[in-house]
């Protein structure tokens, strides 16, 4: 048998105020003066000093304020790849991303189509990618994704929601300060670590297990018990493990895989643009029949922390919408096999699916 052999980050700086070192990390990184580097910001940090005075600008460097209102998707990707490649006389010395999941996704998918023809649409699968990307740096603001560890850049295309996953998309560099978590939103916070949560209870209970994801996914479970639901813990500590508990939970998919939750959300984001974050939970809130023990905690989660989800948002869809939905989702078989083992088109009908996404 042949067993995978996965990439990894190649290397992480972790500390409160490490961002600080970002203009360290990238000079010798520099091909030459007329090749930036193009920085990706959210643009909820637009006009915020504190973060956007610390990003080294010189030569034709450029920070592109993107909205992370929406999914990524893979028109966009296409479009930010035209800009540099119309604006520069030489492809870019490196994308930096800063921002959340919707961020890096966009840098991890950009860094990759500089170096690969035709459009990113083309690339959403498994190992499909042939060129190396260029040199890509993530630095998360926002914990939870996994998104700065992970092997896929997941994109809304025109007719699938699916992730670029290959062995070139990995970031080069990532930068994990916690320092840079501090303005989130409370429900922010909450749904995008959920996502994290998520991530270890598909892959602790799914097919694909071994010791290696258990050991990442066992560590990160334990840190999202203690973030949301201890008492006492204080805000830097909080942040601190957060941003741990993200990076295992990442590791622990990237070498075993997600389920129900992930497949189902992938049909509300397609369809109705749910969020990743807040689209799990969504889902994740009617799995009790796959995953009872994990509801049960994160519903406990969710009154402790008093957040209350979106209700009934599938309730008016036609049968042609809740189709399209049902045939996102069914469509990604690796995330069933995980959560079901190979026979899951037994227990996985249409039906099946449209009755859960009703209960939605």
């Amino acid at each position: 048998m042949s067993f995978k052999n996965y990439p990894m980050v190649s290397r992480v700086i972790f500390g409160r105020g490490s961002f600080n070192q970002l203009s360290d990390v990238l000079q010798p990184k520099r091909l030459n003066t007329k090749a930036p580097f193009v920085y990706f910001v959210d643009d909820v940090f637009k006009g915020n000093a504190w973060l956007t005075s610390r990003i080294p600008l010189s030569y034709d460097d450029e920070i592109c304020y993107i909205s992370a209102d929406e999914e990524p998707k893979t028109s966009q990707v296409d479009e930010l790849v035209e800009q540099i490649i119309l604006k520069y006389k030489e492809k870019p010395s490196g994308i930096i991303g800063i921002g959340g999941g919707t961020i890096l996704d966009l840098a991890k998918a950009v860094s990759i189509m500089l170096t690969n023809p035709g459009e990113a649409k083309d690339y959403q699968g498994w190992d499909l990618v042939v060129n190396p990307a260029i040199y890509h740096v993530g630095i998360p603001t926002i914990s939870g994704t996994g998104a700065e560890v992970s092997r896929t850049t997941v994109l809304t295309g025109p007719d699938k929601k699916l992730g670029i996953n290959s062995d070139h998309t990995p970031f080069d560099q990532v930068i994990l300060d916690p320092e840079l978590t501090k303005d989130v939103p409370k429900a922010q916070w909450f749904f995008t670590g959920m996502d994290c949560y998520i991530h270890c209870v598909e892959s602790l209970t799914g097919t694909y297990l071994n010791a290696f994801s258990q050991s990442y996914g066992e560590k990160a479970f334990e840190l999202c018990k203690e973030i949301f639901l201890e008492d006492g813990l204080s805000e830097n500590d909080s942040q601190d493990k957060l941003m741990m508990a993200s990076w295992h939970g990442g590791m622990s998919i990237a070498y075993s895989q997600v389920g129900v939750a992930h497949a189902m959300s992938y049909g509300l984001s397609y369809l109705l643009g749910t969020k990743h974050g807040i689209g799990n939970c969504i889902v994740f809130n009617q799995l009790e029949e796959f995953y009872p023990d994990g509801v049960a905690l994160f519903k406990t989660m969710m009154k402790k922390h008093d957040i209350q989800l979106p209700q009934g948002i599938c309730k008016d869809l036609t049968d042609t919408e809740l189709n399209i939905m049902i045939d996102v989702s069914i469509g990604l078989e690796p995330l069933w096999e995980n959560a079901l083992g190979k026979n899951w088109k037994k227990t996985i009908t249409r039906q099946k699916l449209y009755n859960l996404y009703k209960k939605m």
